[in-house]
């Protein structure tokens, strides 16, 4: 059945025209526009049903995201969003909005379900203490893709986690792949896209939204304060990112990847 058929069965709606989104990496998306005048964002793939259940996980706990109109194997249908630039009371109620997610603790680190970015894997399996978790799922997950040098160095860096991260921190419901792109403004409220969700330590959502760019003080001021110390984390928690990113897009992230070891002292 064709894409065009496939959102017709589900909306009860024809479709006038199908167009491509920018932004489709780790699935094909599409914006569909309805003959009831309404447009919808339709995303294909193998991995789109985990990515709608995130979404319902995420908007079960009052955080805004796009409302999950449709979900079958292969296929999610989203309410579609108009983008508007962002305000200083935008990135305040972004804070806010955040800060309630993160104050939504789960039992222990991890999700139900494995996740992935194209061909790296994003291994969930729960844990008991968060520097096992974040070791073990997240700065090892795909070591034998790494160049040599920087896979030693981030061995002997997980080997020292305990010494640089809380045992066990509150385990907060996170985005997971919280940066800039991942947030769309609109009229009414930020709204969180793309999530790859998990439970784990609030500050790696703060960390990921700062490696590309810089949230301004209205953000920080509404999320609130952070624990001691989370000044020297960051760099732990932006490591991984920074992995991904050089196993998926190549060796123009070695550098970045280089430096944040080099500030960890690894």
């Amino acid at each position: 059945m064709s894409l065009e058929a496939r959102i017709e069965a589900a909306l009860g709606q024809p479709v006038l025209r199908i167009v491509p989104v920018h932004g489709g990496d780790l699935s094909d998306v599409r914006r569909a526009d309805l003959d009831d005048g309404r447009s919808v964002i339709a995303k294909s793939g193998p991995r789109v049903a985990t990515e709608g259940r995130m979404l319902s996980a995420l908007r079960a706990a009052a955080t805004p995201v796009p409302e999950l109109l449709h979900a079958e194997d292969g296929l999610i249908v989203l309410q579609y969003l108009e983008e508007t630039t962002p305000t200083a009371t935008d990135w305040a109620d972004l804070g806010t909005a955040l800060r309630a997610l993160h104050d939504r603790p789960g039992e222990r680190y991890g999700w139900p379900e494995d996740y992935a970015f194209g061909d790296a894997p994003i291994p969930n399996d729960t844990a008991d203490d968060w520097p096992t978790f974040w070791a073990e799922r997240r700065l090892l997950a795909f070591g034998d893709h790494l160049p040599a040098d920087l896979r030693q160095r981030i061995e002997r860096l997980a080997v020292r986690l305990p010494g640089h991260l809380p045992h066990r921190p509150p385990p907060a419901l996170l985005h997971g792949d919280l940066w800039a792109g991942n947030v769309m403004f609109t009229a009414a409220r930020p709204c969180l896209i793309d999530p790859a969700c998990y439970y784990g330590d609030a500050e790696v959502d703060l960390a990921m939204l700062s490696l590309f760019g810089a949230p301004p003080p209205e953000f920080h001021a509404a999320y609130g304060p952070l624990a001691p110390g989370h000044e020297k984390r960051r760099p732990l928690y932006q490591l991984w990112p920074a992995l991904v990113h050089l196993r998926l897009f190549g060796a123009g992230y070695r550098s970045m990847v280089s430096r944040l070891l080099d500030t960890l002292g690894a």
